[in-house]
């Protein structure tokens, strides 16, 4: 990894001062040379240097001298060679042949040793050097042809007999061992662990001078600084959020803007006695502004603003994620007051000694951390900690009490009113047609988030610039919606049977729903296939449904069961579809919760299902004991097939005395795809009374205000 970021130039450096060094070299030999030719051998193992003489008639001891001078220029260019030894890879830009040869001052041509005893008894060998205890000679010696040869003998051992012959014939000898190459080893050493040493040095170097290093290890181009904290600061916060960009969660609201003026103004809190809350935790669903708000806090405080996601403490390296929060809360507290904002600290706050979900000692140390750095024996004043996450559930007790979040605010999905003042805030920037109102979307959007209702606004400002349109109509809202809930638009069937079947069964859900009282209004009946529905009928509740009674519940159960019973009466029993495999899963889903959860059975105001058994987490319903009998087992199923099978015979009699009116309503909505429930309800009145508390006035949509 760091041989990436380290600079080719000084690898280039290197070669070109190891290029440089064996042209000195070469020019050093020639310099004191009459004529240098190189010769290579047949196997082209190695490089020797000859030297043709001027004369033939020089005496042998003058060619003692020069020779023995050429071995001093060789052992010097051998001391220079070993300094620039520094890996296996300079020794054969240097040449390794000639390398090798200079180094071990061993020739590559070889003789024989009896070749060897007959130039010696001639008076052709000028000088002898042994080497391995005298096993192997290199051998000065002149040819036929007057040359001076550099030979190589395999000795079969050094003999008294020779040595006394060496005397005799007045050659110069000498014995080289090993220990006279014990500093060349040293050098060898040295030279193999230069390049690393340089390579780590330069990195160093530039770590400290990279942009953002800080100059030491504490800075972002240090490769060894895991512990430093990952969080984004800034010291006057510049979000582009304040408070007025936030709609919907009043109460949320009101609780920060308290934090945010005591932090303007805290004499006025500190007069009657009251500190500033060390810790706020935000919980609610996904989308509903808990980020967003924390936005607003930084733009609206002034103070110092740290920013980090509760993934960025936990590493692999244990005690990594503990060292960040040090580091975190120690830079914080050099520039207190000031807050911390920790987005989905679920992700580090878990429950500690569970075992379930991934838990490690990295996590539970780093949450220990937490906690000491929250509310420790040193305390953290002037330090405030906003913390969002939509898992509360599943957090660690000693993380939720008051002195670390003094304060849980809930951000939940927005009612009616809040629906509307955040369309205001998302749709101030678009422009609207006169029949768009905000308050009908605001009322066709129940559970929808704050993130849900930008989504939609943008998606049908999409859709206006596809169509050409230069402002967002009911239509394009109207679309939007139905993307957002349903999917994308598909091909419309043909005229045919499963056309047919299928705008009765749409039918069925309107009529089975109106004429249940306590029924939500129909909205919109269509044939238009979206995503896996081939058809759909919308619902509109009269308001949120944040209470929803008995009555309520089981006729959405009638209304579920409606397209199925409208099957099996025009159709007959034997042709019931799979269409209403969906609408069968929800109505179960709906009776099992109002027998077990709601108690709303003949079994009794019981909570028939264990807390665990109903936690969010996997884990936790997996792990979740079952505590009730096998007799309550079978009551509860028979009481939510009670409920079913009634739900089911109201809608098959809904079916049978509303023929005629189905039938009519039926050829319309194939001819048109699509009907208003303003249209089904004025066309089903003309057949049947609809009950009071289902009525619902003509809708007459206002101006939009933004």
């Amino acid at each position: 990894m760091w041989a990436l970021h380290f600079p080719s130039t000084f690898i280039g450096w290197l070669l070109f001062l190891a290029a440089s060094m064996a042209s000195l070299a070469g020019t050093g030999l020639s310099a004191h040379s009459n004529k240098i030719t190189f010769n290579k051998d047949f196997n082209g193992r190695h490089l020797f240097l000859s030297r043709r003489l001027s004369s033939l008639s020089k005496e042998s001891k003058i060619v003692s001298v020069k020779a023995s001078l050429d071995q001093k220029k060789h052992e010097g260019r051998r001391g220079i060679l070993k300094l620039l030894n520094v890996g296996v890879g300079l020794p054969a830009l240097l040449g390794s042949g000639k390398a090798y040869a200079d180094e071990q001052g061993v020739s590559s041509s070889k003789m024989s040793y009896s070749r060897f005893l007959e130039y010696l008894d001639k008076g052709r060998v000028t000088k002898v050097d042994l080497f391995d205890n005298g096993t192997i000679a290199v051998v000065e010696a002149l040819s036929l042809d007057n040359r001076v040869q550099r030979l190589r003998v395999q000795l079969p051992g050094l003999s008294q007999e020779l040595l006394q012959k060496f005397r005799e014939k007045n050659i110069d000898f000498a014995a080289h061992n090993a220990q006279e190459e014990s500093g060349s080893l040293l050098f060898n050493l040295i030279g193999n662990l230069a390049f690393p040493l340089i390579l780590i040095g330069g990195l160093f170097l530039l770590s400290r001078r990279s942009p953002g290093g800080m100059g030491g290890p504490g800075g972002p181009g240090f490769p060894l600084a895991f512990g430093q904290s990952k969080a984004k600061f800034q010291m006057e916060p510049s979000t582009g959020v304040t408070f007025d960009d936030v709609a919907g969660v009043d109460e949320a609201k009101q609780d920060f803007m308290e934090v945010v003026e005591f932090l303007k103004k805290p004499e006025r809190f500190t007069a009657v006695g009251a500190r500033i809350p060390k810790g706020v935790l935000l919980v609610g669903p996904p989308g509903t502004g808990k980020t967003l708000l924390a936005k607003a806090i930084a733009g609206e405080a002034g103070v110092p603003f740290f920013s980090i996601s509760g993934s960025e403490f936990v590493e692999m390296f244990v005690g990594v994620g503990a060292s960040r929060v040090r580091d975190l809360f120690k830079k914080a507290k050099e520039n207190a007051p000031c807050i911390v904002f920790v987005d989905e600290i679920d992700a580090v706050g878990r429950q500690r000694g569970t075992g379930i979900g991934g838990g490690n000692d990295e996590r539970e140390q780093t949450l220990n951390q937490l906690l000491t750095e929250m509310d420790g024996f040193e305390g953290n004043t002037g330090i405030i900690v906003i913390a969002a996450t939509n898992r509360a559930d599943i957090l660690d007790s000693a993380l939720l009490r008051p002195g670390r979040f003094d304060r849980q605010v809930t951000v939940d999905v927005p009612d009616i009113r809040g629906r509307t003042e955040i369309l205001k805030v998302h749709g101030s920037n678009k422009k609207f047609d006169a029949d768009v109102s905000l308050e009908v979307i605001a009322m066709r959007t129940p559970g929808f988030s704050g993130a849900d209702l930008a989504n939609l606004l943008n998606e049908a400002a999409i859709l206006a610039g596809r169509r050409g349109k230069t402002a967002i109509s009911s239509k394009e809202i109207d679309d939007s919606i139905d993307r957002i809930v349903a999917g994308m638009e598909g091909t419309v069937m043909t005229d045919g049977k499963s056309k047919s079947l299928v705008a009765y069964h749409e039918v069925g859900h309107a009529i089975c729903g109106t004429l249940t009282p306590g029924h939500d209004a129909v909205q919109k009946v269509t044939l238009v296939p979206r995503g896996q529905a081939r058809g759909l009928t919308w619902f509109i509740p009269s308001d949120d449904p944040t209470l929803i009674s008995k009555q309520q519940l089981f006729a959405r159960i009638v209304g579920g069961l409606g397209g199925r019973a409208a099957e099996e009466i025009i159709f007959g029993e034997p042709e019931v579809t799979t269409g209403a495999a969906g609408d069968l899963q929800q109505i179960t889903g709906l009776a099992k919760q109002m027998v077990t959860t709601f108690g709303m059975s003949d079994i009794g105001p019981w909570s028939l299902m264990d807390a665990s058994a109903q936690s969010g987490d996997v884990f936790m319903r997996m792990m979740a004991r079952n505590s009730m009998s096998e007799k309550l087992a079978e009551d509860i199923d028979a009481a939510i097939k009670r409920l079913s099978d009634e739900a089911y015979e109201i809608a098959l009699n809904h079916i049978r005395n509303n023929r005629e009116a189905i039938d009519k309503i039926v050829e319309v909505l194939l001819e048109k795809e699509t009907m208003s429930g303003d249209e089904f309800r004025a066309l089903l009145s003309e057949f049947v009374e609809i009950p009071v508390e289902n009525r619902v006035p003509p809708s007459t949509p206002s101006p939009v205000a933004v």
